[in-house]
């Protein structure tokens, strides 16, 4: 037998309240004396009662949630141990500032279609460029939304990294130890004409290692150096390695542009029989835990991703707050390299 749910007249009705006080109780309770308010609330706990959240959100025409818009199915999402300390950043906020978190991914494959049906006060977009229809679709909308990892507008709240500066260091690392037989393995985009017409972080990776191979009078384009793109998945790591591993030019080097690339790269070598780095030199970009005690430990570049989480949970709070909202906040954090084992000398071959 279904029981009916316990209503606000029913709590006003045992504590001898008007509706109204009940409403303040749980609403503005700055405006009950405190007796009032203990005893309201006393009552409302005996019965069972909970304010209906549909109800609360056409009131107040707030969720109390943010959004964050994903670039991927949760499944891969939640692969990348990238996302679990991006989240612990974003986690810390809504704790502080009582907020909960819904993360959405692509609905039926399009993250255009997410927007409308996901009820939150605004939305993290992580990895788009800003002149994807999704962005386009928020600023339509009125959607407070904070950019992370994408490009810098003026007047768009966004976090964003360092990326060039670490992936240059890097690479002339690399090139200083003698290696001319460089694969870079980018995570795909999806864009076509390569990487040229790359936008956000992919593009000012690429730039931070087309300004270290310029420096020795090297182009993407010249012999031995290769950049590929490959899924943002350690499968996809270990796929690139076997193809290239099974051509006749392999390289000495092999730069990926994330760790959870990387550590893909590392099993299939692993799996293959190949010293890691006696015979190819691999690197990744993020720093994420377990970069620090794989076999061998990954060489890396580092970048803040709880930081990164935090602050963009921050600045959306502060637009939907509409604070300061003549003047959003943008934030570029800064990258460290750091050298581990996986990286050595070019291999006499």
């Amino acid at each position: 037998m279904k029981t009916r749910r316990v209503t606000m007249q029913d709590v006003a009705e045992r504590a001898n309240v008007s509706k109204t006080a009940v409403s303040l109780a749980f609403n503005n309770n700055s405006r009950l004396s405190e007796t009032t308010l203990k005893h309201i609330l006393s009552v409302a706990s005996d019965l069972g009662y909970s304010q209906d959240p549909a109800a609360r959100m056409l009131r107040t025409r707030r969720t109390n949630s943010l959004g964050l818009l994903l670039p991927q199915q949760l499944d891969k999402v939640l692969e990348n141990p990238y996302y679990s300390q991006f989240l612990q950043g974003i986690g810390q906020t809504c704790q502080r500032e009582g907020f909960t978190l819904l993360l959405a991914p692509p609905l039926r494959g399009s993250m255009l279609k997410t927007i409308p049906y996901a009820a939150v006060d605004g939305f993290i977009v992580s990895g788009l460029e800003y002149d994807r229809g999704e962005v386009s679709a928020l600023r339509q909308r009125g959607i407070p939304f904070v950019l992370v990892d994408s490009e810098h507008h003026e007047g768009v709240p966004s976090v964003e990294i360092d990326d060039s500066q670490g992936i240059e260091q890097l690479v002339r690392h690399l090139l200083d130890l003698g290696h001319r037989s460089i694969t870079i393995l980018a995570i795909e985009t999806g864009i076509d004409g390569g990487h040229t017409n790359w936008r956000g972080p992919m593009l000012r990776r690429m730039q931070g290692a087309i300004t270290a191979l310029e420096a020795y009078g090297l182009t993407p384009e010249s012999d031995g150096i290769a950049v590929l793109e490959v899924p943002c998945t350690r499968q996809g790591g270990a796929r690139a390695f076997q193809d290239l591993w099974a051509g006749d030019d392999r390289p000495t080097a092999i730069v990926a542009f994330s760790d959870i690339i990387a550590l893909g790269v590392l099993d299939a070598a692993r799996d293959a029989g190949v010293s890691i780095p006696a015979e190819v030199s691999v690197s990744g970009f993020d720093d994420l835990a377990e970069a620090g005690w794989a076999m061998p430990t990954l060489t890396t570049v580092r970048q803040p991703i709880e930081s990164k989480g935090r602050l963009a949970a921050e600045f959306l709070v502060e637009s939907i707050n509409a604070e300061d909202a003549s003047r959003p906040h943008q934030q570029r954090l800064h990258t460290t390299v750091l050298l581990r084992d996986s990286t050595g000398p070019v291999p006499a071959r």
